[in-house]
C-alpha cells in the first residue's frame, strides 16, 4: 500500500506506465499518447569488470553485437520523421490562454508557469494565478517553484557535463557510507544502475526515514538494511539510489552536488534562478509557496516541503524562463546560443531506455521505459517521447515533455499539490498539436490516476470505528517504553500522567522525536494519523511479546516496520 501512494507523489515510472497503459487503450494516434510513459534502457557493461555476468548487451549498451546499430544503419527499419507543421503548433499554443485557467479553474490550483520550446526558441513563456493564496502577488514566468522530480533529468544533465565519454555512466564511483545488502552489488553498481532505479532497490526506499527526520547520511547508510530485488533485472522508482550516485560523481569532482550542479550547468547555462537547496528556494523573493488541498476544495499553504535529503532526485527548485533555457540546450544535443554546455555523447545517453519500467499490459501493447533520469517511451510514429512528472503530496506538481524529432518541448509547474494538472496540460498540449483538439479529457484521467493511487495507499482498517466487542487495552505499562529497530531507529511510547488505561499513550520517532497520540482500537492494537509527504491516513500499531510493528512502515517488501524493546 504505501508504495502506490508514494509513487502518486512523483508519477514516477510506474505510475507513468499506468497512464501508458490508459492512453493507449484509448486508441490514440502517434503524439497524442503516453505523454507520461516510463522507461529505461539495457545498460553498459561495468568497465571496471569486463566479465561481468550481469552486464547487459544489446541496444543501448556500448557492448556486445549491437554496438554499430544506429540512425545511420541502413539495414534497419526506417527512421521516423518530423510530422508536425508550424501551423500545428502554433494552434496549440494558442489554446494554452485558455485551456490552463481552464484547468486551473477545475481544480483549484493557484498558480501555474508555462514555457514551450521550438525549434530552437522559446514560443510560449507564461505565469498564471497567484503565487500563495491570499497574497495579490501574480506568477510570472520567472516565479520559482519547487519542480520535485522534475529534479532527476536536470541532475542527469549535470551528470553528463562531468563525463568526457557516454561509458562515463557505466563506471562504479564509491561514496562512503553508502552500501547495499549484497556486498557484491554495492561493489559493482555503477551511476547508470543508480539513475535508471534498476539496482535492486525497493520502490523509494528511504523516503519514509525522510519523512521521519533523517538527514541524507543516515538515509543513504542504513539503505543497506532493505532487500534487493534481483541486480539490472528489475525496476523500482527510488528517490535515494539516484541520490547516492549523484553524491557519488561530486565527491569524485572534489566539490558538493550544490557547487557541482551550479558551475556545470546552472551558471553556464544562465538558469540564474535555479538552485539545489532549500534554503535557496526559500530565500527567493519570487517564489510560488506549496499549497494543499482543503476538504472544502479551497486550497491553503499549510505544508512545507524540505527536499535537501533527496536534492540530486526532488531537490531542485527553477522557473519556467530557466527550464525553457535548459529545455534548448536538451534539444541542441548539449548547445546553448552557440555554446558547448553539455556534452553531446554523455547527454544523448541519457535519452536512451536503460530499463523496462512497465511491461505492456497487452500482446500488442507498448512497453514503458526509464533512462537516466527520464521516462523514455515511442509513439505510434515511432518517435521517441522523454517525458517527467514531479509531485510532492505537500504542495506541487510539474511535468516536463520533449518529442525531440519534432524539436518541441513543454515544461508546466504549479504550487498545488498533485491532482493532475501539470499532466493534463502538456498531455492536452500535444494532443491538440497532433489532431488540433484535445481527443479526450486529460484532466479526468490524469486526476483519476492521482486519486486511485491516493486512495490504494490507505489502510483497509477502519481505524475510527472499532469493532463490535473490541477488547479493552491492557495497563499503559504494558506498552510504555524505548523500542529499538535496525533501520527505523529508536521507538518510545510514553503514558500521560493520570490517564486511564489506554487513552493516555504518545509514540515518538525520529532524531528529533516527532510525537504521535495513539489512540485504542481493539486490544492491543492502536492507531495514530500519519504526517509529511508520505501520510496515508491512520495506521495501525499492534503490541506483541515485546515488539511493537507499525502498520504503513512494515509495508515494503522487507517488512522492516517491526521494533523490539529494549532490555
Amino acid at each position: 500500500m504505501r508504495s502506490s501512494r508514494i509513487r502518486a507523489r512523483t508519477l514516477g515510472a510506474a505510475g507513468a506506465a499506468l497512464l501508458l497503459a490508459t492512453t493507449a487503450t484509448a486508441a490514440l494516434t502517434a503524439g497524442a499518447t503516453s505523454a507520461a510513459a516510463a522507461a529505461a534502457p539495457p545498460s553498459a557493461a561495468d568497465p571496471s569488470d569486463p566479465a561481468d555476468p550481469a552486464a547487459p548487451v544489446g541496444p543501448g549498451s556500448t557492448t556486445g553485437p549491437d554496438k554499430t546499430t544506429g540512425p545511420d544503419d541502413t539495414t534497419g527499419p526506417p527512421q521516423p520523421k518530423p510530422s508536425l507543421t508550424d501551423a500545428q503548433v502554433d494552434k496549440a499554443l494558442a489554446r494554452l490562454d485558455t485551456a490552463i485557467p481552464d484547468l486551473m479553474r477545475r481544480t483549484g490550483v493557484p498558480g501555474v508557469s508555462v514555457a514551450v520550446v521550438r525549434h530552437d526558441k522559446v514560443a510560449y513563456l507564461k505565469g498564471f494565478g497567484v503565487r500563495r493564496t491570499g497574497d495579490p502577488a501574480k506568477v510570472g514566468p520567472d516565479t520559482v517553484f519547487q519542480i520535485a522530480s522534475l529534479s532527476k533529468p536536470v541532475s542527469s544533465t549535470v551528470v553528463a557535463g562531468t563525463l568526457a565519454d557516454a561509458a562515463g555512466w557505466d563506471r562504479h564511483l564509491e561514496l562512503p557510507g553508502f552500501a547495499l545488502k549484497d556486498p557484491w552489488v554495492t561493489g559493482h553498481v555503477t551511476t547508470t544502475d543508480l539513475f535508471s532505479h534498476r539496482s535492486g532497490l525497493p520502490d523509494h526506499a528511504g523516503d519514509l526515514l525522510e519523512d521521519l527526520g533523517y538527514d541524507q547520511a543516515y538515509i543513504l547508510a542504513h539503505l543497506r538494511e532493505q532487500p534487493l530485488a534481483p541486480f539490472r533485472a528489475s525496476y523500482a522508482y527510488t528517490n535515494f539510489g539516484l541520490t547516492a550516485a549523484a553524491e557519488a560523481v561530486a565527491r569524485a569532482k572534489g566539490v558538493s552536488w550544490e557547487k557541482l550542479s551550479r558551475d556545470t550547468l546552472f551558471r553556464p547555462a544562465g538558469m540564474a534562478h535555479t538552485s539545489t537547496t532549500f534554503k535557496a528556494f526559500q530565500d527567493a523573493p519570487n517564489h510560488a509557496v506549496t499549497h494543499v488541498r482543503n476538504a472544502d476544495g479551497t486550497w491553503s499553504p499549510r505544508s512545507v516541503r524540505d527536499p535537501d535529503a533527496q536534492a540530486p532526485a526532488g531537490g531542485v527548485s527553477s522557473s519556467a524562463r530557466d527550464l525553457s533555457r535548459w529545455l534548448r540546450l536538451q534539444l541542441s544535443g548539449g548547445t546553448l546560443d552557440g555554446h558547448r554546455i553539455i556534452p553531446a555523447e554523455p547527454l544523448a545517453r541519457t535519452h536512451l531506455p536503460e530499463i523496462v519500467a512497465s511491461p505492456p499490459a497487452t500482446p500488442t501493447g507498448r512497453a514503458g521505459f526509464y533512462g537516466l533520469g527520464w521516462n523514455v517511451s515511442y509513439d505510434d510514429a515511432g518517435r521517441l517521447r522523454l517525458s517527467h512528472s514531479g509531485a510532492f503530496a505537500l504542495g506541487a506538481n510539474t511535468n516536463v515533455t520533449m518529442l525531440p524529432l519534432e524539436q518541441l518541448a513543454v515544461v508546466v509547474l504549479t504550487n498545488g499539490a498533485p491532482v493532475g494538472l501539470a499532466d493534463a496540460a502538456a498531455l492536452d498540449f500535444f494532443d491538440t498539436a497532433e489532431h488540433g483538439k484535445p481527443t479526450t479529457d486529460w484532466l479526468r484521467l490524469t486526476g483519476s490516476l492521482y486519486a486511485q493511487q491516493e486512495d490504494a495507499a490507505r489502510s483497509s482498517t477502519d481505524y475510527v470505528h472499532p469493532p463490535a466487542g473490541a477488547k479493552p487495552a491492557r495497563a499503559d505499562t504494558a506498552y510504555t517504553g524505548t523500542y529499538d529497530n535496525p533501520y527505523f531507529g529508536r521507538l518510545t511510547v510514553s503514558a500521560a500522567p493520570g490517564s486511564r488505561a489506554g487513552e493516555g499513550l504518545t509514540l515518538s520517532l525520529g532524531p528529533r522525536p516527532q510525537r504521535f497520540p495513539l489512540t485504542h482500537y481493539d486490544g492491543d492494537t492502536f492507531s495514530f494519523e500519519t504526517t509529511g509527504e508520505n501520510a496515508v491516513g491512520r495506521t495501525g500499531v499492534t503490541f506483541a511479546d515485546g515488539t511493537v510493528r507499525i502498520e504503513y512502515l512494515d509495508a515494503g517488501p522487507g517488512h522492516l516496520g517491526t521494533f523490539t524493546r529494549g532490555r
